[in-house]
């Protein structure tokens, strides 16, 4: 399903806006760290199982209800 990580990481940066904005280009950067890059996942790129997860536990470790 083509997508879903996008969707998880706009709720994530969204939330992260909300609180504070400076926590985006932290998380941003962080992501990058991880091997995930915001700037090239669209809503047309393949879902990676291992990068979801690694978007699924960024969420819980921001406290951040997906």
């Amino acid at each position: 399903m083509a997508g879903k990580m996008k969707q998880t990481l706009d709720k994530i940066l969204d939330e992260c806006k909300r609180i504070n904005p400076t926590l985006v280009s932290c998380t941003r950067a962080k992501l990058c760290l991880k091997g995930i890059y915001p700037d090239k996942i669209t809503e047309t790129t393949e879902d990676d199982p291992v990068k979801l997860q690694e978007l699924i536990n960024l969420a819980r470790e921001l406290n951040i209800e997906l």
